[in-house]
Formats: structure tokens, C-alpha cells, sequence
């Protein structure tokens, strides 16, 4: 079971992306709005976090990423037919120097 989720919120062109992978019955309704979620666990959670700081998480432990990455998970799920992507997914989302000073030796 994962301990949080990313919410995809789904527009007619990413609807018809998870149709075509086959994973229609995994579409649920969130704040009025067609979505699917990719569950994570609390690891890969704090290494989005770390990537990208201003991640808020909501009371039912979900979050939505930044589009640019969302669009790359997104690509991955629809690739894959599958919403467990998160193993493949973290290699292109986490970015372990990010927020960090790059710093230079003299």
C-alpha cells in the first residue's frame, strides 16, 4: 500500500492517454474533477519534496506535481499501462542537488 499519492488531473488529451493504456476503471473523481493517482511511498515522497520544495501535501496524503514533471509521469504511465511506475518514474523526477548551491573548488 502506498503511503501517499500524486493526483494526475486529467483534460480530455490525458484522458484519452489513460484510455488508451488501458486504465480507464483507474480514473476517480477528486475536488470535482477526473484524476488518477500514482501511489509513492514515504521515501520517494521526501526525495520529491527535496526536488521540488514547494510541494504541499494535502490532508489525504497526495500531491500534485509541478507540470513539466507531471507531463513526464504522465508519459511514463501511458508507456508503461500502468499506474506502479513510481520505481521507474523516481530516476527522472528526483533531482538530488536541487535547491542546493552548486559550490566550486578554488
Amino acid at each position: 500500500m502506498a503511503d501517499f499519492s500524486i493526483n494526475i488531473f486529467l483534460d480530455d488529451e490525458k484522458l484519452k492517454k489513460i484510455e488508451n493504456a488501458g486504465l480507464a476503471s483507474e480514473v476517480k473523481e477528486i475536488e470535482g474533477k477526473k484524476a488518477v493517482q500514482v501511489g509513492l511511498t514515504k521515501k520517494d515522497h521526501k526525495k520529491l519534496c527535496k526536488s521540488f520544495p514547494d510541494l504541499t501535501t494535502d490532508s489525504s496524503n497526495a500531491c500534485v506535481l509541478p507540470e513539466e514533471a507531471e507531463n513526464t509521469l504522465m508519459g511514463i504511465v501511458s508507456d508503461m499501462k500502468t499506474l506502479d511506475v513510481m520505481k521507474a518514474a523516481i530516476m527522472k523526477l528526483y533531482n538530488p542537488l536541487a535547491g542546493k548551491a552548486l559550490r566550486a573548488k578554488l
